[in-house]
């Protein structure tokens, strides 16, 4: 890779580790925080609305910029995103009710989605020279020690003096990543796809049934605020150790990364094989207290995903139609999963083995896609 492609590559690896460190500290307790504040199971689900949220501007991100092009345009929704982070997240702090608890999860999940498509469509441009399953993986890999290191942060926190200074302490990385940000587009400030036509472009039949298998993962996929919940509601763990049994999960998640990424690089989509199958089994395993497993298990399943949906649809869809493709991708993948959150949310008062079977039909489904694709695929 030339040197400028490389300090670029490094930065935006370096703001995602220090962003996940932010966002990804709050998410491993704000099920926690929740039980901890008075409400309710199905107010955890509602999490799963500002994860729908984000993806919802996933699509208008990667509307606006490819249709800009602009460079500039590119750039400002990576640093709005981010800058949304810096605010959101520390906010946490100062409020009890669960009202404005779910309004600032939301505002940081739209940030989050704002600045992804673009974000993604520089990440796929300066790792062609590595492979993108590659690239991508060692993203990821930087991407997961933040997001280690932020429960790890929140945890002591929490030790020390509870919820209010967990969140605060957050803002640190929050602007440590604006800072990394800096330095990727002073490195890197042209985008190649503003200079090709940004028609919609042309996804194409394998993009589409890839974007189904993904929802379908993504809705039989329990989250984290579900987990969190029941942990703290089922006495499983105390706060502390929740924070810390979601860095576990980050953890597994990080080693992952890379071996997902290169077996992208020589296999393709099989690689995206294991995401169902661990997807499915941490659910029976959180539900019937084998916590630790079961957060290996769950960081398997998002390691596999998060490293190789990104690689897959810039492989799939040529660069003009990127920013479209990431949108989509995203609002589709993010709509099942709130759907998938708030049927979880809803079952886990009913009766909580309803949740394994809703996360079965649908990896199984997810699984045979994937696998009807492996061939037609690359």
């Amino acid at each position: 890779m030339q040197k400028k492609l490389l300090i670029a590559f490094m930065a935006l690896s370096f703001v995602s580790l220090f962003a996940d460190a932010t966002y990804e500290g709050a998410r491993s307790v704000i099920g926690s925080y929740i039980e901890y504040i008075g409400a309710t199971a199905v107010i955890a689900g509602l999490v799963g609305v500002g994860e729908f949220l984000g993806y919802v501007f996933r699509l208008l991100g990667g509307v606006v910029a490819g249709r800009s092009r602009s460079s500039k345009v590119y750039w400002s929704i990576v640093f709005l995103g981010y800058g949304v982070n810096l605010v959101a997240v520390p906010l946490l702090a100062f409020t009890r009710n669960w009202t404005y608890v779910i309004l600032l999860v939301f505002l940081e999940r739209i940030g989050k989605g704002l600045r992804q498509p673009s974000r993604d469509v520089i990440l796929s441009e300066i790792t062609e020279g590595i492979g993108r399953g590659k690239g991508f993986g060692i993203h990821e890999l930087l991407d997961q020690i933040g997001a280690l290191i932020g429960p790890i942060i929140v945890a002591y926190a929490l030790y020390l003096d509870g919820y209010s200074l967990a969140f605060l302490i957050l803002s640190i990385p929050a602007l440590l990543a604006i800072i990394s940000l800096s330095i990727g587009y002073a490195s890197y400030p042209e985008v190649k796809a503003v200079r090709k036509s940004t028609s919609s472009g042309k996804t194409g039949r394998i993009f589409w049934i890839y974007a189904a298998a993904m929802a379908l993962f993504t809705m039989g996929f329990m989250h984290w605020s579900i987990v969190s919940y029941h942990l703290k509601a089922a006495n499983l763990a105390s706060d502390e150790e929740i924070a810390l049994i979601y860095a576990l999960a980050m953890a597994s998640d990080a080693v992952m990364a890379l071996p997902a990424g290169i077996m992208y690089d020589k296999a393709g989509i099989a690689s995206v094989l294991i995401a169902p199958v661990a997807a499915f089994l941490e659910v029976p395993l959180f539900l019937s207290g084998n916590s630790v497993l079961a957060a290996v298990v769950w960081g398997i399943a998002m390691g596999a995903y998060e490293t190789n949906i990104r690689a897959a649809v810039a492989d799939l869809v040529e660069a003009e139609g990127r920013a479209y493709a990431y949108g989509i991708f995203g609002f589709l993948t993010g709509g099942f999963w709130m759907a998938g959150s708030l049927l979880m949310g809803l079952l886990y008062e009913i009766n909580r083995s309803f949740i394994i079977h809703l996360s079965l039909v649908s990896e199984v489904l997810s699984f045979l896609l994937l696998l009807a694709l492996r061939r037609s695929f690359r």
